[in-house]
């Protein structure tokens, strides 16, 4: 689902009302494909919804099950005119009895996969009578003594609230003529699919009109989702046209549940992503290194493929140069107390190794030996400091200092040809790169990509905010 357009008052109250004939034609496909396994809960509680929608799903009522309870009728009727000792009511119960006999020994709830209701019937007529075979339990409570002992009334009472519905529930169930149990829930949806149907050859139609390139299968692609509408099969994927068309309509915000989809999936794509590119890079500088393009880039000589410059700029030799400039007017600078004290040091050390020093310290010079090793220190720094700072403004120590640059640049590129020094470099720079991967490359696949794909919703809703405050400006023409 992509962001919703602006729609006219008519397109959207079209699509309002399409939106909520798919949603009722849904709510009757999941209501019949559960018809079946919640048909005993409407058969207690809702008894008219199984009268009108049984025969949908070609459901009557099973012979045998349906004349025990006509027969439990029958006796009903008979005890309440003469008794329960009449002798019409004694047939009656032997009939029953007989019945219940035929009943668990055929067991025609299997056929329906009712069995679990009649052993839960059976089980609770074992622990009314307090015996442990079925049949004897059914015979000893259709019986007049029982019945006269215990009470008519509450054993009846017992029987209808707790029996007759399980054995209620036990149904016939038809077959078609294609060998199917029968259902006839195409009849209910036949009207929607033809109004689906016409729907998307409407639109297939419009789109062709504008998109004259379009074939018919691209226009009917276009929404390939609205063909789940018209197929006869499968209509439980009906919810996925439905919630498109629920959003779409503006019925139903989804936004917020395709933004954490989007998320979730993206944050799976790019840690991968990003795993495979880190290596592939890393890889391929190792491909570089083993086939001596690095080495022939370090010592700038000309490979197979010409180097393409793209400003007519030596980059390192700038590099360089920026770094050069740094380190005399910056960095030097801020450091000459360290290095003062570092030359002081070492020319104290060399007086003090001086044999005629030792025979003076006695006559009092060791203070101006510390004064000249101060005064000299300072002195070389400044001198040191000046002479590069003026041949760097100086045209011919400028040129005096490249001259020393070039040659430096040469003799190490010389020396870098050697083979034992390109094998040991080649070598160092292949395992720091699979040093990289080992140690780096795991914790970027790690990273928090939830907190990323955060921040990248944080940035576009400051500039979806941005961009609302910004006002239109009027032509002052």
């Amino acid at each position: 689902m992509s962001k919703q357009k602006p729609l006219k008052s008519s397109n959207l109250l079209f699509e309002r009302v399409m939106a909520i004939m798919a949603t009722v034609n849904l709510c009757l496909v999941f209501f019949n494909l559960t018809y079946i396994p919640w048909r005993d809960f409407y058969l207690r509680n809702l008894p008219q919804i199984t009268r009108v929608y049984d025969p949908v799903k070609g459901i009557e009522d099973h012979r045998e099950t349906r004349n025990y309870l006509n027969k439990v009728d029958a006796l009903q009727d008979q005890v309440s005119q003469t008794g329960l000792t009449s002798p019409e009511a004694k047939i009656k119960l032997e009939e029953l009895g007989r019945l219940s006999n035929e009943m668990v020994d055929g067991n025609p709830f299997a056929a329906v996969n009712k069995g679990g209701n009649f052993e839960k019937a059976k089980n609770r007529m074992r622990d009314r009578i307090g015996q442990e075979s079925a049949k004897q339990s059914f015979n000893t409570f259709w019986s007049r003594e029982y019945l006269s002992t215990q009470g008519w009334n509450q054993e009846i009472n017992f029987f209808n609230r707790q029996i007759r519905p399980l054995i209620a529930s036990n149904y016939f169930r038809r077959i078609g003529e294609n060998g199917e149990l029968l259902d006839n829930f195409w009849q209910i949806d036949l009207p929607f699919i033809l109004l689906f149907g016409i729907e998307l050859l409407g639109r297939s139609f419009y789109l062709r009109s504008r998109h004259p390139n379009f074939t018919w299968v691209n226009a009917i692609l276009w929404r390939w989702y609205d063909l789940f509408l018209v197929l006869p099969f499968w209509r439980w994927l009906r919810v996925i046209p439905v919630t498109v068309r629920l959003h779409q309509a503006r019925l139903l915000n989804l936004q917020p549940l395709q933004q954490q989809i989007n998320q979730s999936i993206l944050a799976n794509f790019a840690e991968d992503l990003t795993e495979i590119v880190v290596v592939r890079v890393i890889n391929q500088l190792q491909g570089s290194i083993r086939s001596g393009d690095f080495t022939r880039w370090l010592t700038q000589k000309q490979n197979a493929s010409p180097y393409i410059n793209i400003n007519n700029i030596n980059e390192i030799e700038a590099i360089t140069n920026i770094l050069v400039q740094t380190v005399v007017y910056q960095v030097l600078p801020k450091v000459q107390p360290e290095i003062i004290a570092i030359l002081r040091h070492n020319i104290a050390t060399t007086i003090n190794q001086v044999p005629l020093y030792r025979h003076l310290v006695p006559w009092g010079l060791g203070n101006i030996q510390a004064q000249l090793s101060e005064q000299l220190a300072t002195q070389i720094t400044i001198n040191l400091y000046s002479a590069v700072t003026t041949a760097m403004k100086d045209p011919v120590g400028a040129r005096l200092s490249s001259q020393l640059a070039q040659s430096f640049s040469k003799i190490l590129s010389e020396e870098v040809q050697q083979k034992h020094v390109i094998a040991e470099i080649q070598s160092l720079m292949s395992d720091y790169l699979e040093e990289l991967k080992l140690n780096y490359v795991q914790q970027l696949s790690q990273e928090d990509i939830d907190q990323i794909m955060e921040q990248t919703r944080q940035l576009k809703i400051q500039a979806s905010v941005d961009n609302d405050n910004i006002l239109p400006v009027k032509n002052k023409n």
